[in-house]
């Protein structure tokens, strides 16, 4: 869409985070920490880009900006319940068997009945697998409940390797195995998991582009792994790694820009909001 494309140069862009938007030209950073000084700019401004998940209220319900990535890549982002318990909903058979309970002894109880040991345990928010503990016993289990009021317990699951898959704007920008280090029980390449971008399952594919599209997700590393042949999605993080994409800043940059061109042609003046887009447009024709 080169018209699309060229109303991008005109618009005027705002970044929070210089890093993830080196491959994006034109735009003018301000520190998100300096937000309320540059109020008049950030008003003037088409679109703000990557601010800071605390800036999110102020940014989108009190100055009725838009921005990047979409306010559903941070509110279900945000959180590893929340979200699971969106996969949960909408993709059931795609979800790793979870308990997500409150820490007593009855929940301890259930865990260890549903799973056995060795099984797999993860902090409410965390991400590059700092959260991530193997549990090898009752007392472990119930160390771990001490120091943490919810329990987010899954099975370790019998594979050696998990996927990322990265989607920006619709576009899977890269996919690759992340292989586990031998003796481990994390992938995540933050902590000496191996890249490998050869025979991609097209169904974990298939599975991120719809959790994509079915949640308005713009720009989040999908990590699913394959069972049986079977996709099972363990997260996404909207703010993910670039270790594994080669030219990253370059590519993705482009894939934001395709994907800013294609939204600033479609007339909608409303901010994102929690509804996905379509819904909306679709709630709008039939009142309007």
């Amino acid at each position: 869409n080169d018209g699309a494309l060229g109303d991008i140069s005109r618009m005027k862009l705002i970044t929070f985070d210089a890093f993830r938007t080196l491959g994006i030209p034109g735009v003018r950073y301000i520190k998100p920490e300096r937000m309320l000084d540059h109020l008049d700019e950030i008003r003037a401004a088409d679109i703000l880009l990557f601010p800071e998940y605390w800036q999110i209220t102020t940014l989108v319900y009190g100055l009725g900006k838009r921005i990047f990535p979409s306010l559903p890549s941070y509110a279900i982002g945000h959180d590893k319940v929340e979200q699971t318990r969106v996969f949960q909903a909408i993709c059931p058979d795609n979800v790793p068997p979870t308990e997500i309970r409150g820490a007593s002894r009855q929940a301890i109880d259930d865990i260890e009945a549903r799973f056995g040991y060795p099984l797999i345990v993860k902090e409410v928010k965390s991400s590059m697998g700092v959260g991530v503990k193997l549990i090898q016993s009752r007392g472990e289990l119930e160390a771990h409940a001490a120091e943490h009021p919810v329990l987010y317990a899954q099975p370790r699951l019998e594979i050696d390797r998990d996927l990322r898959i990265v989607v920006v704007g619709g576009e899977v920008i890269t996919a690759y195995w992340r292989v586990t280090p031998l003796g481990g029980y994390r992938s995540n390449v933050s902590q000496g998991g191996e890249t490998a971008y050869d025979n991609i399952p097209a169904p974990a594919i298939a599975l991120a582009l719809h959790l994509a599209d079915a949640l308005s997700v713009d720009h989040a590393g999908f990590d699913i792994a394959m069972v049986d042949g079977h996709p099972l999605v363990f997260e996404f993080n909207r703010l993910f790694g670039n270790q594994g994409i080669p030219d990253s800043s370059r590519r993705i940059g482009a894939a934001i820009l395709r994907h800013l061109a294609l939204d600033s042609s479609d007339n909608d003046p409303m901010p994102p909001l929690l509804t996905p887009r379509r819904v909306r447009r679709a709630t709008l024709e039939e009142t309007g």
